[in-house]
């Protein structure tokens, strides 16, 4: 008969252990023999069945008691509960007892960390026999350096007994740390444990992923020399605070990444370091605003949407009276009165137009666009509006890739913040715009030498409404700013760098040219959609139906296929199959049934070049 793969193995154990002269017992934690060797079963005269694994512990000491084994018994059952209740404690022992028989045996026992525990005994008769052998026949040695033998050699056997508890306590250990770091190793945080000195003593390897560019080789290193001295200026106050047995739960922004970072310290009990968590909730963060704002938006809406159309119409009132007044021919100081007056009711107009773009729906629209031609652009249209005292720097170094930015949104965005440097330096100063690429952003900072923004402002400058202008300022720019910013997916920084510093993050997406393939049976639509993929930069290969352009495909170096969906040769969709890029046109509405199951984006005719950057963008962007 075949023996299975663990009973093979059992039967090996049991062939191993019955080759050692000592008896060896091993019971689960259940109290059930588990294994043991032929010098148990015969040391103790055990019948087979208390021999086989399963047998009872209990069933064990019945045996043995009703044997004499323990000596005469005034209750015999006590004594057996007695036993197996010490049994339950599984805790490492080592005696020695004298067996009815007059011979000795040493028994050790030691837990087993999956609960039960095993047992070792030894006959140490002859080793007692030269014990009293020693006693009797040396008369020259003094009772007490005997009995301190005696002794000695007792601790030895209970110190071996000891040093095998601690052995199996030391694999536990071992085995737990390993699991331990284990789980450390997968949270997606950086766990770490730093000393007084700022050194880590202990990191799970994760930091590069919260914090972008660090080294993940940080044990013996400091926090300044892993971190840079930037961002552990911003942690070493609170460390400070931790080594002192303050706990400290607080937020710093990555000044390298621009990643907003949560950090609890908690305070080791040996009062020696700290233990450090560190997460990116960036996220989290940008979320949290956006519903800030929202909810901002969505009261400025409600609280204005009921008088903004009355309130149009008084100004249109106004500004009529005033202008017919006029011309009616009034002193010089009444016209002045009549001027002031229309260009507060402009003013007023000015207001409601900021307001309505502030409460309705945007429309992000990309386009290849050449950042140093755009600020050029920006700047020869402001500089005007700028006063002889104030001057406006573009510095160099920009990125001379084509991007895909919606550039409306972007220069309105730029313009706010050069009018809002103007008037914060009060017309005399300096406005410098930087602009680099910043791993997979596209980062531009404004700065101006003007006192800065107060603490309040850092706080607060990008909530509808808020100004420090007074009576001056609407409160609608940096607000627009953020919005304009958070629809294109970037992030809005405000900081002090000798005057006022915004930072604005994009994505960085480039405008890389494509041969594009297009596909449409209508001639005037296959030359206006040519005209747009050439303005755009890219270069077009033309098929007036589906069988020319399954000929077309394989040609070397078309990246994406632009079709109509309903040629007159079949249906646009069957392009699929040549593995290329697919963007798909079609005059159906959105809530066309048949658009649902599309595959790729479909852009609704007609469309203009920014939705065909987009579109291409969606299938195309690496």
């Amino acid at each position: 008969m075949l023996m299975l793969p663990e009973e093979r193995h059992a039967e090996l154990t049991r062939s191993g252990l019955n080759l050692i002269q000592q008896a060896i017992s091993i019971f689960d934690a259940e109290l059930r023999l588990a294994v043991s060797n032929r010098p148990y079963q015969a040391m103790f005269g055990l019948p087979d069945r208390l021999t086989l694994p399963g047998a009872s512990f209990e069933d064990t000491i019945r045996f043995l008691v009703e044997r004499g084994e323990y000596g005469p018994q005034d209750d015999p059952e006590a004594a057996i509960r007695e036993r197996v209740d010490q049994a339950r404690t599984f805790q490492p022992h080592y005696m020695e007892r004298k067996r009815a028989d007059g011979r000795w045996i040493s028994v050790e026992g030691a837990p087993l960390s999956q609960g039960g525990w095993i047992a070792v005994y030894t006959d140490i008769t002859q080793i007692k026999r030269q014990e009293e052998l020693l006693r009797a026949r040396s008369a020259e040695l003094s009772e007490r350096v005997f009995e301190n033998a005696e002794r000695l050699s007792a601790a030895n056997r209970a110190l071996a007994a000891t040093n095998a508890a601690l052995e199996e306590a030391k694999r536990i250990l071992t085995e737990s740390e390993a699991r331990t770091r284990q789980v450390t190793a997968m949270v997606p945080a950086h766990i770490a444990h730093m000393d007084r000195t700022y050194r880590y003593t202990f990191s799970n390897n994760q930091i590069s992923a919260v914090f972008p560019g660090s080294d993940v080789a940080v044990l013996g290193r400091t926090g300044e020399e892993v971190l840079g001295s930037e961002t552990f200026d911003r942690i070493r106050p609170h460390m400070d605070r931790a080594v002192a047995g303050q706990p400290q739960v607080f937020e710093i922004t990555h000044p390298p990444s621009g990643r907003r970072i949560r950090i609890a310290l908690t305070p080791d009990q040996t009062g020696r370091g700290a233990y450090v968590l560190s997460t990116d909730v960036s996220a989290e963060v940008q979320s949290r605003e956006a519903l800030a704002h929202a909810a901002k938006r969505a009261v400025a809406a409600q609280v204005t949407s009921g008088m903004a159309h009355d309130f149009g119409n008084l100004l249109t009132i106004i500004l009529g009276l005033q202008t017919r007044l006029g011309r009616s021919g009034l002193s010089a100081a009444q016209v002045e009165d009549v001027q002031a007056t229309l260009a507060a009711a402009r003013r007023g107009v000015t207001l409601l137009d900021g307001i309505a773009t502030l409460t309705g729906q945007r429309e992000h629209r990309p386009r290849p666009v050449e950042l140093r031609g755009l600020l050029d652009d920006l700047a020869a249209m402001t500089r005007p509006t700028l006063g002889g005292d104030v001057t406006l720097e573009i510095a160099p170094g920009l990125p001379d890739t084509r991007l895909m930015l919606d550039p409306g949104a972007l220069q309105d965005a730029l313009l706010n913040l050069i009018l809002n440097a103007r008037d914060a330096m009060r017309g005399q100063g300096e406005i410098v715009i930087a602009g680099r690429a910043a791993g997979r952003w596209l980062e531009l900072t404004v700065t101006d030498s003007g006192p800065g923004f107060t603490d309040e402002a850092l706080r607060r400058a990008t909530e509808p409404f808020f100004s420090t202008k007074g009576g001056q300022g609407s409160g609608l720019g940096l607000s627009m700013v953020y919005d304009q910013i958070k629809l294109a997916g970037g992030t809005l920084r405000l900081a002090n760098a000798g005057g006022a510093q915004v930072t604005i993050r994009l994505p960085w997406r480039s405008a890389r040219p494509h041969l594009v393939l297009l596909v449409e049976d209508d001639p005037d639509i296959r030359a206006a959609t040519r005209e747009m993929l050439t303005l755009l930069g890219h270069a077009v290969i033309e098929a007036e139906g589906l069988a020319e352009a399954r000929g077309l495909t394989d040609l070397p170096g078309v990246t994406v296929i632009l079709s109509d969906l309903q040629l007159g040769d079949g249906s646009g969709t069957l392009l699929v199959e040549a593995g290329l890029p697919l963007v798909l046109m079609t005059a159906l509405p959105a809530s066309d049934p048949l658009r649902a199951a599309l595959p790729g984006p479909v852009l609704t005719k007609p469309f203009d070049d920014a939705a065909l950057a987009a579109a291409l963008m969606m299938v195309t962007d690496d």
